[in-house]
């Protein structure tokens, strides 16, 4: 597989201006200049501690204060503003910057003019990549979307009460439903709410792109203010995405700088159209397309579902440039991924198998998935086309779609390539045709597997079976690093796969369709869309 040089269809419906990002937005790898390293020491036994004390003082300052607010409040009403709540709000906001100040955050810079919650009572920030987003909730003391579980936090509960949040509950079924009518009741009481501020990524990114925006700010239909965060620092300390620094190791090196720099800007209020208040898929495009261009960074269809496919802890993890990522949007755009990709696989498998390595056309592509030829069907067609002879090996394209379908089941995959590929009904492949299952499987246009195909052949016969296979990977559990990543030195893998961020994202529901052992991201919640905006892929301006 490769990334082809051709424009690629966007979420918009329109070319892009430049081919897709070949850099994994689910991925942050940090490097170090020996300066740098010998400045983070010294910090971490001199201005680290200090700060750390600081910034846990601040929180067990601002509890009281918030706890005295919220005694006696009603959760879904909002009572006038009398003066001491006033006082409160305003102590509080001082307390948190000082914290962040403690922090090394001594100046934020404030682009543009936040609007009135009349004006927009929806706020939808992006790019989304660190808990230090927390940042704008603080300054502005606005409302979130959070899971229930939250306010039974200690100290952290009471003060996002405060707040007023909208909680969402994971053991009720209509939890969904609900938080959108509750979102639509705030948004449309003409200001008498806090202001809503909405992450509609849903997950933490890298901020090398704008992925896919979640329509739950949407649905409401109401006009809503988009911004932008930059952390312009030299030393990236801040990003805490799913493969890349720990919690804790962002908290300590972001500690360690002397200086961290945030800049927010406030653009103009967004207010939709007819056709975009019937369609939120839509508003939510158009809005990510002006905050992509305020920002100065591309757009792309990822999503969550793509963060768990480079996620996944199979025997094969994927390294930071696959193409599985930009085949993984095509599948979900082109309706390929089905309800019951087992019984698909194996149908469309074996018809596979019959073709016999036959090279198919764009046309037979077309006819094999039974879909019209387009543009976005061109596109995936060139990610197998790497000769760029206008014929591809859908086997190959059976075992890209195995693996984003079910990414955790690497054998599973494995297995139905070993059938597809064999030849004389003898079950076994040949080293080239290893090399092909293994970089398509692992999303790459080249890949050496000549160490791990003699390593499993021992007896030398030119041929390998899938229990020989299968027997050397229960042997050597972590032969892809050692047989994959170190003779193949073009790959990059990605940082091990330690964590769940992040504290401020806004997706902690599972996604339709998705099985995960993971919790979508931390405690803020975007993702309480009712489901009902599936049908809703109207052709977009």
């Amino acid at each position: 597989m490769r990334f082809p040089n051709k424009r690629i269809m966007e979420g918009d419906g329109k070319k892009m201006d430049q081919a897709p990002p070949t850099r994994n937005p689910f991925v942050h790898i940090l490097k170090y200049t020996p300066l740098e390293k010998a400045k983070i020491a010294v910090m971490t036994f001199t201005l680290f501690p200090i700060r750390l004390l600081m910034a846990a003082f601040m929180m067990l300052l601002a509890w009281p204060f918030a706890f005295l607010a919220t005694v006696g409040r009603p959760e879904d009403s909002v009572e006038p503003q009398c003066f001491w709540r006033r006082l409160v709000d305003i102590i509080l906001k001082i307390i948190m910057r000082v914290m962040w100040f403690a922090g090394g955050f001594h100046w934020i810079s404030v682009k543009g003019q936040r609007a009135l919650p009349s004006e927009a009572s929806i706020l939808t920030l992006a790019p989304h990549s660190s808990y230090f987003d927390a940042i704008p909730v603080t300054m502005t003391m606005s409302s979130i979307v959070m899971k229930a579980e939250s306010k039974d936090l200690l100290l952290w509960g009471t003060l996002i009460k405060f707040i007023r949040p909208v909680f969402v509950s994971r053991s009720d079924q209509n939890s969904r439903k609900k938080t959108v009518e509750e979102i639509k009741r705030r948004a449309q009481s003409g200001g008498e709410w806090p202001q809503i501020m909405i992450f509609p990524e849903g997950t933490c990114t890298n901020r090398s792109c704008l992925i896919t925006f979640k329509p739950g700010a949407f649905i409401p239909a109401v006009p809503v203010q988009p911004v932008v965060i930059r952390y312009p620092n030299k030393l990236d300390t801040i990003t805490w995405t799913w493969q890349g620094p720990g919690a804790f190791k962002i908290l300590w090196l972001t500690l360690c700088q002397l200086h961290n720099e945030f800049e927010i800007e406030f653009l103009p209020i967004y207010t939709p159209s007819e056709e975009e208040k019937k369609n939120p898929l839509l508003f939510a495009v158009n809005v990510r397309r002006i905050m992509a261009k305020a920002l100065g960074v591309p757009i792309t269809d990822y999503s969550f579902e793509d963060c768990q496919l480079a996620m996944a802890e199979g025997q094969l993890r994927l390294p930071v440039d696959t193409c599985l990522l930009e085949f993984a949007k095509l599948v979900r755009r082109l309706g390929l991924k089905s309800k019951n990709p087992e019984k698909d696989l194996l149908e469309y498998g074996t018809r596979a198998m019959k073709l016999e390595g036959q090279k198919q056309s764009l046309e037979d592509f077309a006819q094999f998935l039974d879909l019209p030829v387009s543009d976005m069907l061109r596109d995936m067609f060139a990610l197998f086309d790497e000769h760029e002879d206008n014929c591809i090996d859908v086997r190959e394209y059976m075992i890209a779609l195995s693996v984003a379908c079910r990414p955790a089941k690497t054998m599973d995959t494995l297995k139905l390539a070993f059938k597809m590929f064999e030849s004389d009904n003898d079950g076994a492949i040949t080293e080239a045709e290893l090399a092909v299952i293994l970089k398509t499987a692992l999303g790459v246009s080249r890949l050496s597997v000549s160490r791990l195909f003699s390593s499993i052949d021992s007896k030398d016969t030119g041929k390998i079976t899938y229990d020989m296979f299968k027997r050397f990977v229960e042997e050597n559990p972590e032969f892809d690093e050692e047989y994959l990543y170190v003779v193949n030195p073009q790959l990059q893998r990605g940082p091990c796969h330690q964590k769940k961020p992040s504290l401020s994202s806004l997706a902690c529901l599972n996604l339709p369709g998705i099985a995960t052992t993971k919790p979508a991201n931390g405690i803020f919640c975007p993702d309480f869309s009712d489901g009902k905006t599936d049908g809703l892929h109207k052709k977009q301006n």
